[in-house]
């Protein structure tokens, strides 16, 4: 899906991701997760990415609502808290999205007439959130043992008035973007499994947006290795 790149485009290149600090704009922020945090849930996690924070619980296979039961194959549903308040439009909507990309890893067929939930709570939010939220719910969904096809990561971009894309963008950078890009891929071939953008683009920035998340998901998903090694390690 790499089509041809804007010659006046800037591309920002790949940093570290786990312990190195954050280059001028254009390389993903630090990051830490930690699992099995909660007692109640079956799975749990907690994911941080720079200063923005998510933690995620994941409940199920379980008893299912006669009213929500789906006979050949489980009933996902995703739960997103915000930090003050109750959930609003945004988060309903960011709730639609993380279900859709955890339906599509998800082998539901193996536990027919059940639920799996998603429960996901904002710790603090500093830019790329839904990223962070289903990087969250990954490491939740492995921590609960729920049987997948795949791992999945998300990856935000960020495109300036220059053309000048940023990858894994703060608050700040997101404010004065003039168009912001969303994407889940998937750990065996890079696939798009959901996108979601907002703000204006060129068809060639869309790929050139796409090509980096595939680039940076690497990074991601090295990190879920390490971070699963070092925990499985030590037991």
């Amino acid at each position: 899906m790499e089509g041809p790149m804007r010659a006046d485009a800037k591309v920002c290149s790949e940093g570290g991701t786990e312990s190195s600090p954050r280059g001028p704009g254009c390389s993903l922020r630090h990051f830490a997760c930690e699992q099995n945090l909660l007692s109640r849930p079956d799975g749990s996690a907690s994911f941080l990415q720079g200063d923005t924070s998510v933690l995620a619980g994941v409940y199920g296979p379980a008893e299912v609502k006669v009213s929500k039961e789906i006979f050949n194959k489980a009933t996902l549903e995703v739960i997103l808290r915000p930090k003050i308040g109750l959930p609003g439009v945004a988060e309903k909507s960011r709730e639609r999205l993380i279900r859709n990309t955890c339906e599509a890893v998800v082998l539901g067929a193996l536990h027919p007439r059940t639920s799996i939930t998603v429960v996901l709570q904002v710790v603090s939010d500093a830019g790329s959130l839904l990223a962070c939220c289903l990087n969250a719910a990954c490491m939740a969904l492995v921590d609960a043992g729920v049987p997948m096809r795949a791992l999945f990561c998300g990856v935000t971009c960020a495109l300036d008035s220059d053309g000048t894309l940023v990858l894994d963008p703060t608050v700040k950078q997101e404010k004065e973007a003039r168009a912001v890009l969303t994407f889940a891929l998937d750990s065996v071939e890079r696939k798009l499994l959901m996108s979601t953008t907002k703000g204006l683009y060129s068809d060639a920035e869309l790929q050139q947006c796409l090509a980096a998340a595939q680039a940076a998901s690497q990074h991601v998903f090295r990190f879920y290795r390490e971070s699963l090694q070092r925990r499985y390690s030590k037991s």
